[in-house]
């Protein structure tokens, strides 16, 4: 068995090349090693000289992270834009529950809450203390921390383990199970021993631990049922559930008898509902909250931010969540394929980049487009997509279609464009209904709050949805299996094509990572010309908190991984 023992706490640094060029390092905190993410100057950091001389700048900057004593104590008042539908993160595909909720659970395996930028280098033990993979990589075998105990005092064993993801793979247990995409190539997970379990798998599958590394993935009770962990969870995280109030917000309490010695900082996280982002943007502002909700601010609020609160700490960044179109191809007239691409030649997305994001959006696929991702395809290959260039002769196509379906500019269709009750959503709504009468299709807005939108999603129950689509990892296996797969819950409009999930399949297996990237791209070109999902714009997004509100790492290529809270403390 190949160990994966995974460095603990590195220093980061970021260089520019004499070219330009960005670099990233890391200095290994206790030992002499400096690991590098650029081939180009490779050889360079293999140099003892520069090895040292970056580990002398780690060892002053751990030194001066410590010389301010962390503080006990105190309440964090976090602002939220609506009610979470239900507390159990394993039934929910919102951000409105992993956020509020994460706090409460710990997951076998962490993206470090310290680090931004999420990545297999940054990937550290939580209830798990090791693991190993088989040679044949088809098993993964963990050792599990003792002396963990639920908030209701039983002890944490490995059998809680096998239970969650006999739950996740299975699902009967389940209300519904939006990512069981994810586990598709998961046989089975044994429990070997009070402490060990083993992830046994059909298929080679190296991406694997970052699935269980997101904060979608946390670990379950066993002796607490599915029901009960809608209303009242219970895990083994630094904060305890108190309470989850419709409209009002959710209440969480510090875990004195955590796991982790010292932590957490703070007695208690309080989220307040406040439906108007307006009425946020000016609560946080005039400083009656130490954090805004993590993903509220767009770049016209992050700037009038910087304006009405200069003395805020704000991080502006991708998100990981594409805007997008989903037609349910199943309901009339929507099943004629002429009518879907219809819709989607009409798309203008520079529009919808330059007024929501004023420029700052990134058109793409279905992949996190670069720099801000890993896997998505380059700007010059997006740009030979059919749709996504020359918005005139795009609509004239689209016009042509529509004719052919019998739709015309004296017989225009009719249709409901649902969305879900926040700006995010609504925003872009309005741009697209005003879109698509350039094809014949007059759209009236229909607004759903977030309980109910998710609920018709998921059962089908719309013509055409403006819809937000986040990606809990950047890594093809969450994109690919979890949107676009046959029979995935989160294929809102049931896309299917079986030779796509073979290459779906084949390039999860593939443990070269430059000819992933290759097959990753044409899978995700394919997915556009074939009207799979229409991508309009990879958004960006950014949170505030107050300056005495310290240990805040908001992650960059996720808004799903980071919400833990356990090293945050209040400085006043």
């Amino acid at each position: 068995m190949r160990s994966a023992n995974r460095p603990v706490k590195p220093v980061d640094f970021k260089f520019l090349s004499p070219e330009g060029e960005e670099h990233r390092y890391r200095v290994l905190k206790n030992k002499k090693e400096c690991v590098t993410t650029s081939s180009s100057w490779e050889e360079a950091m293999k140099s003892q000289k520069v090895c040292l001389a970056l580990a002398s700048v780690a060892a002053l900057t751990i030194a001066a992270s410590g010389a301010s004593a962390q503080k006990s104590g105190g309440i964090l008042k976090i602002q939220h834009m609506d009610t979470p539908p239900s507390a159990s993160i394993h039934e929910e595909a919102t951000v409105s529950v992993v956020i509020p909720f994460m706090a409460v659970f710990n997951n076998l395996v962490i993206f470090d809450q310290n680090v931004a930028r999420n990545s297999f280098d940054s990937i550290v033990p939580d209830l798990a203390t090791k693991w190993t993979w088989s040679e044949d990589g088809k098993q993964l075998a963990f050792t599990l921390r003792q002396g963990v105990k639920w908030h209701d005092g039983k002890p944490f064993t490995a059998k809680d383990v096998g239970c969650t993801f006999e739950m996740l793979v299975g699902g009967e247990k389940l209300r519904r199970n939006p990512r069981s995409a994810w586990w598709s190539n998961v046989e089975k997970v044994t429990v070997d021993g009070d402490f060990d379990a083993t992830f046994h798998l059909k298929e080679r599958q190296p991406s694997l631990l970052a699935l269980l590394a997101s904060g979608y993935t946390p670990i379950y009770p066993c002796h607490v049922s599915a029901a009960d962990m809608r209303r009242r969870p219970v895990g083994t995280g630094p904060f305890k559930f108190v309470e989850l109030k419709m409209n009002e917000g959710v209440k969480l309490a510090k875990n004195t008898e955590y796991w982790k010695p010292g932590r957490p900082y703070l007695d208690g996280i309080e989220y307040t509902i406040i439906a108007d982002r307006s009425t946020r943007m000016l609560s946080f502002a005039s400083g009656k909250f130490d954090m805004t909700f993590p993903t509220d601010l767009t770049v016209p609020l992050y700037k009038n931010m910087r304006k009405d609160a200069p003395h805020a700490e704000c991080t502006m960044r991708g998100t990981g969540v594409s805007t997008n179109l989903i037609v349910n191809r199943e309901v009339p007239p929507f099943d004629d394929p002429r009518i879907r691409r219809a819709l989607a030649l009409t798309l203008d997305r520079q529009a919808f980049i330059d007024i929501l994001t004023e420029g700052e959006g990134k058109m793409g696929g279905a992949m996190l487009p670069p720099p801000d991702g890993v896997w998505g395809m380059p700007p010059e290959m997006v740009k030979t997509i059919v749709g996504y260039d020359n918005v005139a002769a795009n609509r004239e196509k689209g016009r042509q279609l529509m004719k052919e379906a019998g739709y015309g500019p004296d017989k225009r269709l009719k249709v409901k464009v649902s969305t879900r009750n926040i700006a995010t959503f609504k925003d872009p709504a309005v741009i697209l209904i005003d879109q698509l009468k350039q094809v014949y299709v007059d759209g009236e807005l229909e607004i759903i709050d977030t309980a109910v939108y998710y609920n018709r999603v998921f059962k089908k129950d719309y013509a055409v949805a403006l819809n937000l689509t986040g990606s809990a990892v950047d890594d093809p296996d969450v994109t690919l299996f979890e949107g676009y797969a046959c029979g995935s819950l989160r294929n809102y409009n049931n896309y299917c094509d079986a030779e796509m999930t073979k290459l779906f399949q084949a390039q999860s297996q593939e443990v070269d990572q430059k000819k992933r990237l290759k097959m990753v791209w044409e899978i995700d070109r394919k997915l556009q010309e074939d009207i799979a999902r229409p991508i309009i714009v990879h958004n960006r997004a950014a949170g505030c908190w107050q300056p005495y509100v310290k240990g805040v790492t908001i992650q960059v290529n996720s808004i799903y991984n980071g919400w833990r809270f356990e090293d945050v403390w209040l400085d006043r």
